[in-house]
C-alpha cells in the first residue's frame, strides 16, 4: 500500500451493538473499494468481534483506516482505545430491532466527536426505519439529517421493495415532500455554522456548493449535524454513500506532517508467531523505518525497525507513514498502550487513555500443578493486550485474582489463554479477606517456663490490650528492669507474628494496641525466643478476654444508571446489607448513586446490575473500610472456618 499524505487519510471507528452488521459493513465497503470480490451474504457466518481490527481501504485517492470495534460492552476498552485514534465514527444500527444497549453505549462513547449513523438491514421485512429515526431525533433533535440516497429518490426498486415500504412509512407516504423538508432543515443547520451564512439564509439567498460543503463539514465537526444513511450491507446499499460522506465532510483536523514525529500507542496485540504488535496513531510528523524514537511515557529510547499497515488480514510493509495515519510496529518490547513516542525527548506527552476499572473478579485455580508461574506470565501478556484486565495475588486469601468487565470478558480471556498459550485453569469464587479485632480491653499475663534438662526457657510478660485506630500500636512502660530492654523487641515480634492468625477463625488481626508494662526474667533461662513465646501466650489470652469480633471489608460503590432503574437498584443495595449515601445527576442524563455494601454481597454485582438495568447500568467499586460482621453471619463464618 502506498504512502498517503495527511489530507488524504481518514481514521474511522465502526461502532454498534453486537450483530448489527459492523463487520459486514466493513466487508461491503471493502467490496465497493474493489479490495475484495465478494460482498457479505446472509448465509455467511461472522465471528464475534472481541477485539479491535484494522482494515485500511483505498477509495477515490483516500485511505480509510477502518477500525472494527467489539459490540459487547465487556470489551469496551477496545472501543475507547479505537476512538482515541479516530477523527469520526460510523454507528451501525439494526433496523429490525428496537434501539439496543450497544447502540446507546456507542452514542455515549461518541458524544463529542463527528459521527454518521448507518441504519442497516433496511431491506428486511422486519425493519422499522421510522422508529430508529424517531429515537435518534428524540436524543439529538434537529441535528439528525437523513441522507436521501439517489436510488431511493428515483424509486428504482425491483427486488428491494421492502426499502421503499419502509421509507414511505417513515415519510407518511409523501416522499417528495419529506425530501424537501429534509433539505430545508439541512439549510438551516448550514446557516448556523457561520454568521455570514446566517445573514445570507435570512436574506433568502441560496448557498453555493462550496458554502454548502463548508457548512456541512463544520456542522458535522461540531456535532450540530449528524447524517443518517440507510442501507443494506448484504445488498451493498448505502456503502458508497458512507464513503462519499466521509470523503466530503470528515477531515483529519489540524495535522502538521512537517513537525517532528509524535504518536501514541492506542492498542497492543500479542501474536504467538509475529510477537508483540503495537498500533500507533501518528499525531505529527513522519515515522520512518529504522527510526530511533523516545518513549516519552517511560523515558526510554526505542528503535522502530519496520512499519506496517494491514492488507487482507496480513501485515504490509511501509517505508514511512505521515501524520494522521495508523501503523503497526512489531518487536518493540517495552511499548505499552497509552505510551507517547516522539522524535524529540522534550515532546509533550499525550493524555493517557482512560479505561474502565474491572467490574468483576474471579479466583484462578490451575488445573495442572506447578502452572502458577506460567499462568502469571500469560496474564501479563493478556493484560498488556487488554488493559481493562487486571490481576494480582491476594496474600491474605492466597488466591490469584483476575478482574474484567464481565463474565463473558473473563471467560474469553480464559479461552484465549488456553488456545494461544496452552494454559488451562478453573474459575472459582473469591474468598473474603475477613479480619479480626477486639471491642473491649484486657490485662493479661503470658508466662512461658520450660525445664527439661540442660538450659531451660523462661519468659514472663504482662500486657494490656485495647482497640486502636492504627493497625498495630505497641509501647512499653517497663520500670526497674522487670523485662530487660534487649528482650522487648522479641515481645513486639511475638505479638506481630501472632496477629497473622486470629483466635476466632484464623483471619489476620488488626487495630490492636498492646502495652507491655511488667514481667520477669531468669538470668540463665531467659532468651529472645522465650519472650517471643510468652508474648504469643499473652496475645491469645488478651484477645479472648477483650471481646474478639470479626471484621468484613465494606466497599464504596458509585453506580450510574438511567433514572427509571433507580428504585430497583436502591432496593437491591438494601437487600445486600448496604446503605445509600447519596445521589446526583450526571452530565449525560443519568443518575449516580453513592452507596456502601459488604464485599461478600458484591462479588457478582456486575451480573446483577446488568440484569436489573438491561445492561444500561455501570459501577465502580473499591474497599472503603472494615466493619463488624453481624452476629449470626459471623457465627456461620467462624463455624465454617473451624470445620475446614
Amino acid at each position: 500500500m502506498k504512502v498517503y499524505d495527511s489530507n488524504n487519510l481518514r481514521n474511522i471507528a465502526i461502532l454498534g451493538h453486537s450483530g448489527c452488521g459492523k463487520t459486514n459493513l466493513i466487508e461491503a465497503i471493502a467490496y465497493t473499494a474493489n479490495l475484495t470480490s465478494k460482498i457479505p451474504q446472509l448465509s455467511d457466518k461472522t465471528n464475534m468481534t472481541y477485539s479491535m481490527g484494522l482494515v485500511p481501504v483505498e477509495y477515490n485517492g483516500i485511505k480509510y483506516n477502518l477500525l472494527d470495534t467489539p459490540g459487547y460492552f465487556d470489551f469496551c476498552g477496545d472501543v475507547i482505545s479505537s476512538l482515541r485514534a479516530c477523527a469520526a465514527a460510523v454507528i451501525v444500527i439494526d433496523a429490525t430491532n428496537p434501539i439496543q444497549v450497544g447502540t446507546e453505549k456507542s452514542l455515549e462513547f461518541t458524544e463529542n466527536m463527528p459521527k454518521i449513523m448507518f441504519i442497516n438491514k433496511i431491506d428486511n421485512e422486519k425493519a422499522r426505519y421510522k422508529d430508529a429515526i424517531d429515537m435518534l431525533r428524540e436524543k439529538y433533535d434537529k441535528k439528525i439529517v437523513p441522507m436521501i440516497i439517489p436510488e431511493y429518490k428515483d424509486k428504482q426498486f425491483v427486488k428491494l421493495h421492502n426499502i421503499l415500504d419502509n421509507l414511505q412509512e417513515a415519510y407518511d407516504g409523501d416522499f417528495e415532500q419529506q425530501v424537501l423538508a429534509i433539505k430545508e432543515g439541512l439549510m438551516e443547520l448550514v446557516a448556523e455554522s457561520d454568521d455570514a451564512y446566517l445573514d445570507k439564509y435570512f436574506s433568502g439567498e441560496e448557498f453555493t456548493e462550496e458554502e454548502l460543503q463548508k457548512g456541512i463539514t463544520i456542522g458535522i465537526k461540531r456535532g450540530d449535524i449528524i447524517p443518517v444513511i440507510c442501507g443494506s450491507t448484504i445488498n451493498n446499499i448505502g456503502t458508497k454513500e458512507i464513503l462519499e460522506t466521509l470523503e466530503s465532510y470528515i477531515y483529519p483536523g489540524h495535522i502538521d506532517s512537517d513537525a517532528p514525529f509524535r504518536g501514541q500507542v492506542f492498542k497492543t496485540m500479542v501474536d504467538p508467531f509475529t510477537g508483540k504488535m503495537s498500533y500507533i496513531k501518528i499525531i505529527e510528523g513522519t515515522l520512518k523505518k529504522d527510526m530511533e524514537v523516545i518513549d516519552i511515557t517511560q523515558d526510554k529510547k526505542e528503535k522502530i525497525s519496520n512499519i506496517y499497515t494491514t492488507l487482507k488480514g496480513n501485515l504490509d510493509e511501509l517505508e514511512e507513514a505521515k501524520a494522521g495515519d495508523i501503523v503497526v510496529v512489531t518487536k518493540v518490547g517495552d511499548l505499552k498502550t497509552g505510551d507517547t513516542i516522539a522524535a524529540k525527548p522534550d515532546a509533550v506527552p499525550l493524555d493517557p487513555i482512560e479505561l474502565p476499572k474491572p467490574q468483576i473478579y474471579y479466583a484462578i485455580l490451575p488445573k495442572n500443578k506447578g502452572d502458577e508461574e506460567k499462568i502469571a506470565s500469560c496474564l501479563n501478556k493478556v493484560s498488556e493486550e487488554d488493559p481493562t484486565i487486571h490481576w494480582y495475588r491476594n496474600p491474605e486469601t492466597k488466591q490469584t485474582l483476575v478482574g474484567g468487565q464481565g463474565e463473558l470478558h473473563i471467560n474469553t480471556i480464559k479461552k484465549q489463554m488456553k488456545e494461544k498459550y496452552g494454559v488451562d485453569f478453573d474459575l472459582e469464587d473469591i474468598k473474603v479477606a475477613y479480619r479480626e479485632t477486639i471491642k473491649g480491653s484486657s490485662d493479661v499475663q503470658g508466662k512461658h517456663k520450660k525445664q527439661s534438662g540442660g538450659r531451660g526457657q523462661y519468659g514472663d510478660v504482662k500486657i494490656r490490650f485495647s482497640r486502636s485506630t492504627e493497625d498495630f500500636d505497641f509501647s512499653e512502660e517497663i520500670f526497674g528492669g522487670s523485662v530487660p530492654k534487649s528482650y522487648i523487641p522479641a515481645v513486639e515480634k511475638g505479638l506481630r507474628d501472632s496477629m497473622q492468625k486470629g483466635i476466632l477463625a484464623g483471619y489476620p488481626v488488626t487495630n490492636i494496641k498492646a502495652v507491655l508494662y511488667d514481667g520477669s526474667y531468669h538470668d540463665v533461662d531467659s532468651s529472645e525466643m522465650a519472650f517471643k513465646t510468652a508474648a504469643s501466650i499473652a496475645f491469645k489470652k488478651g484477645m479472648q478476654e477483650a471481646k474478639p469480633i470479626l471484621l468484613e471489608p465494606i466497599m464504596k460503590l458509585k453506580i450510574t444508571v438511567p433514572e427509571e432503574y433507580m428504585g430497583d437498584v436502591m432496593g437491591d443495595i438494601n437487600k445486600r446489607r448496604g446503605k445509600i449515601l447519596g445521589m446526583e445527576p450526571d452530565d449525560k442524563g443519568k443518575q449516580v448513586i453513592f452507596a456502601e455494601a459488604p464485599q461478600s454481597e458484591t462479588f457478582k454485582y456486575a451480573i446483577d446490575l446488568r440484569a436489573m438495568t438491561q445492561g444500561r447500568g455501570q459501577f465502580e467499586m473499591e474497599i472503603e473500610k472494615y466493619e463488624e460482621v453481624p452476629g449470626q453471619i459471623a457465627k456461620k463464618i467462624i463455624e465454617e472456618a473451624q470445620n475446614n
